[in-house]
């Protein structure tokens, strides 16, 4: 079988198109495996820009490869390997390294799907060494293995994108100069690197289920790939946590269908279509939880896994058992305290108690200063004030909320509810 798309063939879309597509889709997967083949950063990312490159200059012309992965890389490590060769009149060193890589295995075909497996996985343990501190391993996971620009992962911290910029050129540096394996740690080592890597697939999980920029509710890319991430680690090591880690994205995941509208608008909880919701997912991710609770450490992601199995369970909005989730959420703050924890808290003890108590707690919060530029914080404050009809409070929280989110579903929903509030619409869904 040829290897290409005939070239008398009509192509659709156009093959330019397809290049940017397998560039969304495919190209972390890329680099993953060419940092394995060349053992560099710089290295692979070069291979990779050098791929693409030649993609979009070939595939119009002879017709987009059977196996575009495959092609990308085996292209990219020839591209790494002629420069090498190139470079070495004027360093030696260059040239055994170029004969090295050659001489290693090719990737094409099934036997590429068998190699770049675990290709994810071992980038994620590499960019979160020990050696590398803990916000700058959340940075690299996120721009290496998701490819997340700066300024989107800027938004995720709550930071400047010239910060994360600078964490993510030392931490490449670090790892080029400490010589940092680019391994899955030993099964003696995997239990003290899990929970970094447990919290950096949760923050990919949270970048895909609500994309902190852009036109659509969610990225669907990046959640489903922090599952299949998760999914890995729960066979490599099935300690409770990373169990009810799956759980809780499988729960959060199982209501995607309902979240937004087919024009892309954002859907409320309380207004979601439930039969949309995919009930064999929900039922793995409950059993999960169930696990995860069954043993005797329980921590914070069983928690979590915990409160959403209440929600994903519950036939309606109404028949939601706040008065656990209320519980499951103080218990959670013992485990991990956190103001967005506390905001989450407050919205449950506002569905339990009413808006007012609602409005106490996450005023409290705010007074803290550290959710002061959270657009949730102040979107909850604007609900709970728009429910006891305080209107011009409302519009100043909504319009607060609005200056600080860049999602576009999210900044319409927004929009919304400053018109409905102009119009005298003080009472409708609960937020």
């Amino acid at each position: 079988m040829s290897d290409h798309v005939p070239h008398g063939s009509p192509i659709e879309p156009p093959a330019t198109e397809v290049v940017e597509a397998v560039y969304r889709s495919e190209s972390r997967r890329v680099l993953a495996t060419l940092i394995r083949l060349l053992g560099d950063f710089q290295a692979a990312e070069e291979a990779l820009h050098d791929a693409f490159a030649t993609a979009v200059e070939q595939w119009p012309r002879q017709g987009i490869p059977e196996n575009p992965r495959a092609w990308l890389i085996s292209t990219g490590r020839f591209k790494a390997i002629d420069g090498m060769r190139r470079r070495a009149r004027f360093d030696a060193s260059l040239t055994e390294l170029a004969k090295q890589l050659e001489l290693g295995p090719s990737e094409s075909g099934e036997q590429t799907e068998e190699l770049v497996e675990d290709d994810r996985l071992r980038l994620i343990f590499t960019c979160c060494h020990p050696a590398l501190q803990p916000d700058t391993q959340v940075a690299m996971t996120l721009r290496e293995v998701c490819g997340l620009t700066t300024e989107e992962i800027a938004r995720a911290f709550l930071t400047k994108a010239q910060t994360v910029a600078q964490r993510i050129v030392r931490a490449k540096a670090k790892i080029r100069d400490a010589r940092i394996p680019y391994v899955v740690p030993s099964e003696r080592e995997l239990p003290d690197r899990l929970d970094a890597v447990l919290r950096v697939v949760y923050l990919i999980f949270n970048e895909g289920y609500s994309a902190s920029s852009g036109h659509a509710v969610m990225r669907q890319d990046l959640s489903g790939e922090a599952i299949r991430l998760s999914r890995l680690l729960v066979t490599l090591l099935p300690e409770p946590e990373a169990v009810g880690l799956l759980a809780l994205m499988l729960l959060h995941d199982a209501r995607r269908d309902a979240r937004s509208s087919r024009e892309g608008e954002l859907i409320l909880l309380a207004d979601q279509n439930r039969s949309l919701w995919n009930r064999s997912q929900i039922a793995e991710g409950a059993g999960l939880a169930d696990r995860a609770l069954a043993s005797p450490e329980i921590g914070s992601y069983a928690i979590q896994a915990a409160i959403a199995a209440v929600h994903a369970q519950a036939s309606t909005a109404e028949a939601t058992d706040w008065n656990r989730i209320v519980g499951l959420y103080d218990l959670l703050l013992l485990a991990d305290p956190s103001p967005i924890i506390e905001l989450n808290r407050a919205v449950a003890v506002s569905m339990r108690d009413g808006p007012a108590a609602g409005l106490t707690l996450v005023d409290a919060i705010l007074s803290g200063g550290e959710l002061d530029l959270y657009y949730l914080a102040h979107s909850a404050r604007a609900d709970f004030c728009r429910r006891l009809g305080r209107i011009e409070e409302a519009r100043t929280s909504y319009e607060r909320a609005l200056k600080l989110t860049q999602q576009q579903p999210e900044r319409r929903f927004l929009e919304k509810r400053l018109l409905e509030l102009s119009a005298g619409l003080t009472h409708g869904s609960n937020g």
